[in-house]
């Protein structure tokens, strides 16, 4: 039977961005709050488990299985582009790696008219979201202090990190001989060892933050969601698909969304509708309400309602190539997640939350630049002590490896996502245009090369038996580029498709608000300008915790 149902807010996405928001928004009792998502509960075995994310990736419960078209850029492959499904979304599939960006990122945004972003006034919302908690925080955090000062001058005053917030964040606690060894190479290549890439410059070599409390994935559904399940103003539907938003001249009214049982649901919004899906499916949503590029929306047959040059466009993500190595002298992961060994890490991690099972997707960071003479880290390194037999289905070798993503922080190339046509069930097509621009061919070839320098020193070549890709032949321009075309994947932070600005081809203005539209905002990944320097996830949480702030300021009192 169809109902129609009011609420002050109606969200659709319960990803990092969504759960915040179903939170601040709800936090004062004053306002009716509906979260809906497409998804389930998180309930699964491997959810809480940090090396649950390899079996997650191909669970189509917890993951949308986007794909991107086939492109001449890297040689007509599909590229796999997971996007969490459930309550707490990508936070429940991804490597929990959690990485704030750089300065130069946000004041970036405000010198693309998106005023009240700069570094200084979003810094309040990581510390809000943080609950950090390095064991040796307080020594190290003052070794940076002294280290800043030095840079800058004795009127520098170092802020701490958040440590009361509902995020639980920790630096990766397991160490092994392999990790060891490439901190040490990475010095002896003249990279400093940077004890917390969140508070002062990136460039440097460490163990990465997490976000887990002990030794369990803390996604945002754990932080933010559950905390507030009990309050009677929060409303939360799953199995909730949303086939539009619903407008009223130029104001969003509400939206449509098919339930579980495959009735179309109307639903009110007498404040504001919020749009939380992401990079992939805000823009989308806006397609197929009728919002978006008259061109793309004429040639599937969707009725233009409100024309917005800049929906779908502005597509940015991190690219990665991955070099891996033989290894000889250790143990790898590759060893010990098989048979016996398996056996000892499992009663390991339940006995104690410790090993191999604590492990998400990267163990030891570094941030390099590509060549000498920048001023800025440029690229990011992924070190973990384990090969892939193939990348994209997370399959480990047999035999002892050793992997180092290599990404490019900034890429210049941008794609699109628009639809493909009227059926709200059918993916997007998704054209990321990766190598498109030149700088970002230097950059991901410069940062390859300085990392086999890397391992080419002396504390690793005890345990290095030989390069297995690109391979040791791989020495040309050339050949270094093709590696990356034939063999790059994304590393999962679409951003920048409904991007935030005061130009024409802007979608939301500096409110988050969507451009001549009332009623109707997004936060999510999608209003980026462009990327953060690292992993997106807890940029997306700080636009979440700001836009809360954004969304309380202008409601009625």
């Amino acid at each position: 039977m169809k109902e129609t149902h009011e609420f002050d807010y109606v969200i659709v996405g319960a990803g990092a961005a969504g759960c915040i928001l179903a939170n601040r928004l709800s936090a004062n009792g004053r306002y009716s709050v509906l979260l809906l998502e497409a998804g389930g509960e998180a309930r699964n075995f491997w959810i809480p488990i940090p090396a649950g994310f390899s079996k997650l990736m191909t669970n189509r419960a917890f993951n949308w299985g986007f794909h991107t078209e086939p492109e001449a850029n890297t040689l007509d492959r599909t590229i796999a582009v997971p996007r969490g499904k459930g309550l707490g979304g990508s936070t429940l599939i991804n490597g929990m790696i959690y990485v704030r960006g750089t300065r130069q990122d946000y004041d970036g945004w405000v010198n693309q008219g998106a005023a009240g972003w700069a570094y200084d006034q979003v810094v309040p919302y990581f510390d809000k979201i943080e609950n950090y908690n390095q064991a040796s925080y307080a020594n190290e955090t003052q070794a940076i202090s002294r280290q800043i000062k030095e840079r800058e001058g004795s009127a520098f005053e170092y802020a701490a990190r958040g440590n009361t917030g509902p995020m639980h964040i920790n630096e990766v606690g397991e160490r092994f001989p392999l990790s060891t060894a490439f901190l040490q190479a990475a010095q002896e290549h003249g990279l400093p060892r940077n004890s917390d890439y969140n508070i002062a410059d990136q460039e440097g070599v460490g163990y990465y933050q997490v976000l887990q409390k002990n030794g369990r994935r803390w996604s945002v559904a754990d932080g933010y969601l559950t905390p507030a399940r009990r309050r009677r103003n929060l409303h939360i539907r799953t199995h909730a698909h949303v086939l539009r938003v619903n407008l009223q001249g130029k104001r969003c009214v509400g939206l449509t969304y098919r339930d579980r049982s495959g009735e179309t649901q109307d639903v009110t919004s007498r404040i504001e509708t919020i749009l939380a899906a992401g990079a992939i499916q805000s823009p989308h949503l806006l397609e197929l309400s009728g919002i978006g590029r008259p061109d793309c929306l004429d040639k599937v047959g969707i009725q233009v309602n409100h024309a917005l040059q800049g929906v779908g466009e502005n597509y940015i993500d991190h690219f990665c190539t991955r070099m891996n190595w033989r290894i000889k002298n250790t143990q790898t992961l590759n060893e010990l997640s098989r048979g016996p060994n398996l056996v000892a890490a499992v009663a390991k991690y339940f006995l104690q939350r410790r090993g191999i099972l604590s492990l998400g997707t990267g163990l030891v960071y570094g941030f390099i630049k590509s060549r000498f003479d920048i001023s800025l880290a440029d690229v990011q390194l992924f070190f973990v002590h384990a090969s892939y037999a193939n990348a994209a289905d997370r399959k480990l070798d047999r035999e002892p490896g050793m992997t180092i993503g290599v990404s490019q922080l900034r890429p210049k190339s941008k794609g699109t996502i628009h639809v493909k046509n009227a059926d709200p069930l059918c993916p997007p097509a998704i054209k990321p245009n990766f190598l498109d621009e030149q700088e970002d061919k230097d950059c991901l070839i410069g940062g390859m090369q300085a990392v086999r320098r890397i391992v080419q020193q002396q504390a690793l070549q005890k345990f290095i038996d030989h390069e297995i890709n690109p391979g040791a032949q791989v020495q040309r321009y050339d050949e270094w580029l093709d590696f990356a075309r034939r063999n790059g994947q994304t590393i999962y932070h679409p951003v920048g498709t409904c991007r935030m600005g005061q130009d024409e081809a802007a979608v939301v203005d500096h409110k988050l608000r969507v451009r001549g539209l009332t009623g109707l905002r997004i936060v999510d990944a999608s209003i980026m300008p462009t990327i953060v320097s690292g992993n997106t996830q807890a940029a997306v949480m700080m636009i979440a915790e700001k836009g809360a702030d954004l969304i309380l300021s202008d409601a009625p009192k």
